[in-house]
C-alpha cells in the first residue's frame, strides 16, 4: 500500500488519520466570519440582531444556487428595498463571507481529492483484472489510471486556487470599506497570490506568504498543467510486480531544481530521478495546510486589529 493512513467518515469523506488541518481550518474560517461581523457592523451582537431581518436575496442572491434570481432582477430588487435598514452593509458582508466560504469549501476538497487519489492508487486495478502479470516494472495507461492522474492534477490546480482566495481574503480584511452608501465592490476582486507584495501579512512566517517548498511546487505545478500540457505526454501509473503479485504503486513527478521543472528548449519533462509523488502527496497536502491554517491565523490578527 502507497502513501499515508486514511478512512471514510459517516457521511462518506475521506480523513487522513494524521491530521492535515482540515478541522483547523474550518475552525479558524469561523472565527473569521465572526470577526468580520463584529469590524463590519459594529460589533458582533449589532449583526446578529439586524441578520434575522435581511431577505433571502441580500444572503443568496448571485452567491448561491439556492436562489434562483437573475442579475436584473436583483438588481430591481436593491433598488425596491433601497430603504431597508444596513442593506448594502449587508450585501458587503455577505460578499466577504463568500471569501471565506471559498476557502473552507475549497480545502474540503482537497483533502477529498489527496484520499480519492491514494483510494484509485491502492485498492483500483490498472488494467484488466485477473490476468498474470510478468514480473518486473510495467507501466498502465488506461481510464482507472487517467482518473488517477486527473485528480493528480486537479488537486494541485485547487490547491493554487486557495493561494488565491487566502491573497483576496487577506487583501480585502487589510482595506475592509467602510462607506456604504453604495453598495461597495470588494476591494479584493482582481487580486491575485502573484500580488501579495502589496499584503501586511506578506512573509509571515509559517505561512503561505513566505517562501517555501509547498508553494514552490504548488505554482510550477499548476503553472505547467494550466499553460503547457500535462505532466506526461501520456499519463501512466507503475507497478513493480514480484511472484505475479504487484508490491508497489506509485506515480512520477518531472525533474525539478529549486522548484522549477528543468528544461532544455521545448523538452520539460525529464524523469531521471524517480520522484515519485505517490509517497510524498499526503506530506506535501498536510505542509500545505498546516501553512494555510497559519496564513488565516495572521489574517485574522490582522483584522481583529483594525479599528
Amino acid at each position: 500500500m502507497v502513501g499515508e493512513g486514511f478512512f471514510l467518515d459517516s457521511i462518506g469523506s475521506w480523513r487522513s488519520l494524521t491530521d492535515d488541518g482540515l478541522y483547523e481550518v474550518g475552525s479558524q474560517c469561523a472565527y473569521l466570519q465572526d470577526e468580520l461581523a463584529a469590524k463590519i457592523f459594529g460589533s458582533l451582537s449589532d449583526y446578529q440582531n439586524l441578520q434575522p431581518f435581511a431577505p433571502s436575496f441580500v444572503v443568496e442572491a448571485g452567491l448561491n444556487s439556492e436562489s434562483l434570481i437573475g442579475r436584473n432582477e436583483f438588481e430591481q430588487l436593491l433598488q425596491t428595498y433601497v430603504k431597508l435598514p444596513e442593506l448594502n452593509r449587508s450585501l458587503y458582508f455577505y460578499d466577504c463571507c463568500m471569501l471565506v466560504s471559498a476557502i473552507q469549501e475549497c480545502t474540503k476538497e482537497v483533502s477529498q481529492l489527496t484520499g480519492e487519489f491514494y483510494r484509485i492508487l491502492n485498492l483500483e486495478p490498472f488494467f484488466t483484472p485477473g490476468v498474470r502479470l510478468d514480473d518486473g516494472i510495467r507501466w498502465s495507461t488506461s481510464p482507472t489510471v487517467t482518473n488517477l492522474n486527473a485528480i493528480l492534477s486537479f488537486l494541485f490546480i485547487r490547491m493554487h486556487s486557495l493561494l488565491d482566495y487566502l491573497a483576496k481574503l487577506a487583501m480585502e480584511t487589510e482595506n475592509l470599506r467602510t462607506n456604504f452608501s453604495t453598495y461597495p465592490k470588494l476591494a479584493s476582486s482582481k487580486f491575485l497570490f502573484g500580488q501579495r507584495n502589496r499584503l501586511a501579512i506578506n512573509d509571515r512566517k509559517g505561512s503561505l506568504f513566505e517562501s517555501c517548498k509547498e508553494v514552490q511546487e504548488v505554482e510550477s505545478v499548476r503553472n505547467l498543467l494550466i499553460h503547457d500540457g500535462l505532466l506526461d505526454d501520456v499519463p501512466k501509473a507503475y507497478e513493480v510486480i514480484r511472484n505475479g503479485v504487484t508490491i508497489e504503486r506509485f506515480v512520477l513527478m518531472p525533474d525539478r531544481t529549486n522548484g522549477q521543472f528543468e528544461r532544455f528548449k521545448n523538452r520539460r519533462l525529464f524523469y531521471s530521478r524517480e520522484d515519485k509523488i505517490s509517497l510524498r502527496l499526503a506530506s506535501l497536502v498536510r505542509g500545505f495546510q498546516s501553512r494555510e491554517v497559519e496564513t488565516l491565523k495572521g489574517i485574522q490578527d490582522n483584522l481583529a486589529a483594525l479599528y
